[in-house]
C-alpha cells in the first residue's frame, strides 16, 4: 500500500495517522525487525525507519545517540533493506525511509531508489533535500513508486510553503519547532496558526512531527487539524531503555496510547 492509498483511507473514516520513527539497528536489528511487526499490530498507520548515518543535522540527541549506537554496531543500508524486505509480507502500515542526501548521492540516485524499491519501502523522507534541488529525486522516485515527503519549517513564508506543498509525495511534513527533533514538553503555538495556512494552498495530508512526546500532545495536533501525528525520539527511547524485550513492550503501550489519543470523537 502507498503511502497516499494510507491516508486516503483514513480520511474516510475520520481518522488522523500516528507514524512512529524508529532508529533501524537500535538496540539491534533483530528488534527493529520485530519493532516493525509491534508497531504494526499497535495501531501505527505508516512506519518512519531512520537510515543511521554519521552527520545527522536534523537530529535531536535521543536520535543521533542511536544512529551513534548503529553504527557502531555495523548497520548499514543494505542491512536496513534486508530488514525492510522481510517484513513487507506481514507489515501492513507503509514504510518511510528517512535518510540524508548524501548517502543517496554516494550510491547514485538510481541505483539507491533502485534497492529502496526492491525491498518494499512505500516513501522516503530526506530532511536536508532542499526544495530547489528535490527534482532530482522527486521523478525517479516517482517512477519506482515511491513518494519522496517534503518538509515544511515553521518559518517558512508563505510563498515557500505553497511551492514545497506542490512538490510534496504522500503527505506534507510540517516541523513543529525551529531547531532538531526531540521531546519537548509543549508543542508550539505557531503549528496551530500553520495548519490553516496549509489548508489555504494544499489539499494533500499535513503530517506534524519534531517534539510530540506525549498521547495529550498527539489529541491536541488532531484537534488542531493535523492529518498526522509523527513521533520519534519518544519511540527511540523507550525501545533502548532496559532490555530489548522490555523496549518492545514498551513502544507496543506507547503505540496504543498514541492512536488512542487520536481516534475520532465519539458520534
Amino acid at each position: 500500500m502507498s503511502v497516499s492509498d494510507r491516508f486516503v483511507e483514513l480520511r474516510a473514516s475520520s481518522q488522523c495517522a500516528l507514524i512512529p520513527f524508529l532508529t533501524a539497528g537500535d538496540p539491534d536489528l533483530a528488534t527493529t525487525a520485530t519493532a516493525l511487526r509491534v508497531l504494526d499490530r499497535a495501531g501505527a498507520d505508516i512506519i518512519e525507519l531512520g537510515v543511521p548515518y554519521s552527520d545527522p543535522l536534523a537530529d535531536g540527541p535521543t536520535i543521533q545517540a542511536a544512529a551513534t549506537r548503529a553504527l557502531q554496531r555495523g548497520v548499514r543500508l543494505d542491512r536496513v533493506l534486508e530488514i525492510v524486505a522481510d517484513a513487507r509480507a506481514e507489515v501492513r502500515a507503509p514504510i518511510v525511509l528517512f535518510t540524508y542526501y548524501n548517502p543517496i548521492f554516494h550510491h547514485g540516485i538510481e541505483a539507491f531508489l533502485d534497492r529502496v524499491a526492491a525491498a518494499g519501502v512505500s516513501g522516503m523522507v530526506i530532511p536536508d533535500l532542499p526544495l530547489e534541488e528535490a527534482e532530482v529525486v522527486l521523478a525517479p522516485a516517482a517512477e519506482r513508486g515511491i513518494e519522496v515527503t517534503l518538509l515544511v519549517a515553521p518559518t517558512s513564508p508563505l510563498e515557500r510553503i505553497e511551492a514545497i506543498a506542490q512538490q510534496s509525495q504522500g503527505f506534507i511534513y510540517l516541523v513543529s519547532v525551529t531547531g532538531v527533533t526531540g521531546a519537548r514538553a509543549q508543542i508550539a503555538e505557531r503549528v496551530q496558526t500553520l495548519l490553516p495556512q496549509l489548508r489555504q494552498v494544499t489539499d494533500k495530508p499535513i503530517g506534524v512531527g519534531f517534539g510530540v512526546s506525549q498521547p495529550e500532545q498527539a489529541s491536541q495536533l488532531r484537534a488542531w487539524g493535523a492529518d498526522a501525528v509523527i513521533v520519534g525520539s519518544a519511540f527511540v527511547k523507550r525501545l533502548s531503555t532496559g532490555s530489548p524485550a522490555e523496549g518492545l513492550v514498551a513502544i507496543e503501550t506507547f503505540c496504543r496510547e498514541l492512536k488512542q489519543a487520536i481516534a475520532p470523537d465519539p458520534s
